[in-house]
C-alpha cells in the first residue's frame, strides 16, 4: 500500500515546487495521495489545480486530493509536512515593518518579527500537534514553518509528536559550495553549528577531503566582487562562512537603513509575486512548476522535504542537517534545546551528531539567541507577558528595556486576534 503525504499549508505557492521533489523521487518513494490542506479555499483550488495537472503530465504516479479539513487531511497519513503562515501577508508586513520605527531591524523570523511570528504560531501548530497525536499518532511531522527551529521547539517541550524541523538555508550552502567547486553536491560534508537562521560552516569536506581553504578563499573572492552578503574583512576576521541571516546580527545599522529606504517591506513584494504566481498558476494549459517562482525564494526547498522523508521512509541512516533536539551535540548548550546541525536520519528519526565546542567568536551569540527562543516558546504557551518581555529583552537586536516594552505593546496591539493568550479576561 502507498503512501499518504499530507501538506498542512498546501495553499501555498511553494506546493508546486514540493509536488516536483515527489515527482523526482517516485523511484524510491511509493506515495499513493498527496493531501493538500489549507483554509484558504481559493489558493487551494489554484494550486492544487496545477499540482493535479503536474502529476498527470508524469503519467499520474500518485494522486492529488484537496480539503478544508485538517482531521480529513490527517487521517491516515504516514508524513505530515507543515508550512503554515498565521496571519498571512499582511501579519508578516507588521512584523517587518514594526520594529524599524523603534530603531531595530523588521525581519519575519529574526528580531522581534520573528518573536510576533513565533507567538502566533506556537499554538496553532501545537493544535495540529495534538491532532497528529489522535489520528496518526506514530506519523513524522516535517515541519517548515517558520520560525522553524523555535516552533520546532515548542512542538518537542509540548507534544508527543515526532518532528523534525527543516530549514532549506543549509542545503542552500552545501550547493553553492559545491557550485564552487563544481562537484555533484552530494560530495559536500559541512562542519555546520548553531540554531536556525543563526547558523556557520566551519568546515567543509569534498569526498572525505578537507577543502575548507579553497572553500573560504572563494568566499572572500566573491565578498570582494559584491556576490556575497558579508564583507571579505568580516569573513577573514571571522574563518567561517556565516548564513545570510547572520548580516542581520553583523551589520544591524546598514539592514536598517536600506530597510527604512525602501519605503515598504519585503512582505509586500512577496505579496505582489504572490498575486502573479497565482494568477500564472490558473492557466489550465500549465502543467509544470513555472520560472517566475524562484523570485519567491526558497530554493532547493523541495530537495529536503523529500530527501528527509525518503531517508525516514528508507532507512537510510543519511546525514541530514535538521533542527533537532541537541542531546549533548552542541556541549555548550542545554541538552533538551534545538539546535541546527548534521543528523543521521532512518527511521527512528534524526540523532545529532556530536560538534565540537562551540568557539568564543560565535558561542555567546547563539548562546543568547538561545535563551531568547526558550523564553519566547514559554511565552507563547502560557500568555505571561514578563516572559514576552524578557525575550525581547535578552534579544541581541534589542538595544535596551525601554526599547522591549514599546516593542511589546505594539506588537501585541497590532497582532491582538492572533494572540489570545496575552487578553484572557483576568
Amino acid at each position: 500500500m502507498g503512501l499518504k503525504i499530507a501538506v498542512i499549508g498546501g495553499g501555498s505557492v511553494y506546493t508546486p515546487e514540493l509536488v516536483e521533489g515527489f515527482l523526482a523521487y517516485v523511484d524510491e518513494l511509493p506515495v499513493e495521495e498527496l493531501c493538500l490542506m489549507d483554509i484558504n479555499r481559493e489558493r487551494l483550488e489554484i494550486v492544487g489545480g496545477l499540482a493535479e495537472r503536474m502529476v498527470r503530465a508524469n503519467g499520474d504516479p500518485f494522486r492529488i486530493t484537496r480539503t478544508l479539513c485538517r482531521a480529513e487531511a490527517l487521517e491516515g497519513a504516514d508524513f505530515v509536512v507543515a508550512q503554515i503562515r498565521v496571519g498571512g501577508m499582511a501579519a508578516r508586513a507588521l512584523d517587518e515593518g514594526i520594529p524599524p520605527r523603534f530603531g531595530v531591524v523588521g525581519q519575519e523570523t529574526t528580531g522581534p518579527g520573528g518573536f510576533a511570528k513565533a507567538l502566533r504560531t506556537i499554538p496553532v501548530m501545537l493544535e495540529l500537534a495534538r491532532d497528529m497525536e489522535k489520528l496518526c499518532p506514530n506519523t513524522f511531522l516535517i515541519n517548515f514553518t517558520n520560525p522553524s527551529g523555535v516552533v520546532t521547539e515548542a512542538l518537542l517541550r509540548y507534544s508527543q509528536v515526532k518532528v523534525l524541523g527543516l530549514c532549506n538555508v543549509p542545503i542552500g550552502l552545501k550547493h553553492l559550495i559545491a557550485h564552487w567547486l563544481r562537484v555533484d553536491p552530494r560530495e559536500i560534508e559541512l562542519d555546520y553549528v548553531g540554531l536556525n537562521h543563526l547558523s556557520w560552516v566551519c568546515g567543509v569536506r569534498c569526498a572525505g577531503e578537507d577543502v575548507f581553504p579553497q572553500v573560504l578563499a572563494r568566499a572572500l573572492e566573491e565578498a570582494r566582487q559584491g556576490r556575497f552578503p558579508f564583507s571579505p574583512e568580516l569573513l577573514e576576521t571571522m574563518q567561517m562562512i556565516p548564513s545570510s541571516y547572520l548580516r542581520y546580527y553583523y551589520h544591524p545599522d546598514e539592514v536598517l537603513a536600506e530597510q527604512k529606504a525602501a519605503g515598504h517591506t519585503r512582505a509586500e513584494e512577496v505579496q505582489a509575486i504572490d498575486a502573479e504566481l497565482l494568477k500564472i498558476y490558473s492557466d489550465p494549459l500549465l502543467a509544470q512548476k513555472p520560472a517566475f517562482l524562484e523570485k519567491r525564494g526558497g530554493a532547493h526547498y523541495s530537495t529536503a522535504a523529500v530527501a528527509l522523508i525518503s531517508a525516514v521512509y528508507n532507512d537510510k541512516g543519511e546525514v541530514h542537517i535538521v533542527n533537532v533536539r541537541n542531546q549533548g551535540a552542541v556541549p555548550d548548550l542545554p541538552e533538551h534545546v534545538v539546535v541546527e546541525v548534521p543528523a543521521r536520519v532512518d527511521h527512528q528519526g534524526a540523532r545529532p551528531l556530536p560538534c565540537r565546542p562551540l568557539p568564543p567568536a560565535i558561542r555567546g551569540l547563539i548562546q543568547a539567541v538561545k535563551a531568547y527562543e526558550e523564553l519566547t516558546v514559554e511565552a507563547a504557551v502560557t500568555g505571561d507577558e514578563r516572559l514576552a518581555l524578557q525575550a525581547l529583552l535578552v534579544h541581541p537586536l534589542v538595544p535596551s528595556f525601554a526599547v522591549a516594552q514599546r516593542l511589546w505593546e505594539a506588537l501585541k496591539e497590532a497582532h491582538r486576534p492572533y494572540l489570545p493568550q496575552f487578553f484572557r479576561a483576568p
